[in-house]
């Protein structure tokens, strides 16, 4: 009878010391990052994170559409905002996480800035700027520095940053003006990189926010992406923290 009893007991009290599962929604630059977060996260906790990675706006468009997520890492400000003037992300919960950098980058040119430049350079890679905030921000520069119309009949789109780094680093596009984490994780090749000094466009603010405040992993998980164990991965991946 006792051991039936203790049987009995300890399946009732299995589920809720089993790990929870926190399903995030990550822009597809922060992807890489996410998960060596989520590994460490999953360490320390036992919750698992289960990450779909992609442009930000058609993540968005997804969580609009009732994509059941419990946290979105976005690559900018504007969709967390949306979001939680929607009513579907929780109120208060929205913070930036990174703030992102962008680099001109070839893996043939030896000179980024000249192959950008160069009329007859081949294509250029950008994210789509509608729904990339790295595109929109590859745009921007690309306007503000008189480069634009130049290039306009060059450029290729990727559907999302991880698309337009692929175009850039098998050479089927000749330059990419993509994410400076995705150049840190990469390992050293030939070619050229340039950072975009930041003044050429808007802050890439990457923003989280809750959109399941009932799943407590999931707030976990953003408690943890704010601590200095976070803090550490995302700056050696190449963005900025805030103070």
């Amino acid at each position: 009878m006792r051991a039936g009893a203790f049987l009995l007991l300890a399946l009732f009290c299995a589920p809720s010391l089993a790990g929870q599962i926190v399903t995030v929604a990550v822009a597809s630059n922060f992807k890489p990052t996410a998960a060596r977060i989520a590994d460490r996260f999953r360490e320390e906790t036992g919750h698992a994170v289960r990450l779909s990675s992609g442009s930000t706006g058609k993540l968005y468009a997804q969580i609009v559409n009732g994509a059941p997520f419990d946290v979105f890492l976005a690559a900018d400000a504007e969709r967390p905002a949306l979001l939680e003037r929607q009513g579907l992300a929780l109120d208060g919960s929205r913070f930036t996480y990174a703030v992102g950098r962008l680099v001109i980058y070839s893996r043939t040119a030896t000179d980024c800035l000249a192959a950008l430049r160069n009329p007859d350079g081949g294509h250029v890679a950008i994210a789509n700027p509608q729904t990339a905030p790295y595109g929109l921000a590859a745009q921007q520069y690309l306007a503000r520095s008189g480069l634009l119309d130049q290039v306009a009949a060059r450029l290729v789109y990727g559907e999302n940053i991880a698309q337009a780094w692929q175009f850039a680093h098998t050479g089927n596009a000749v330059v990419g003006i993509v994410a400076r984490a995705q150049l840190r994780a990469s390992p050293r090749e030939p070619g050229c990189s340039r950072e975009v000094p930041a003044s050429d466009h808007d802050p890439l603010e990457q923003q989280a926010v809750l959109l399941d405040g009932h799943n407590g992993a999931a707030r976990a998980f953003l408690d943890f992406l704010r601590s200095e164990a976070a803090r550490v991965i995302i700056e050696r991946d190449g963005y900025e923290v805030p103070q």
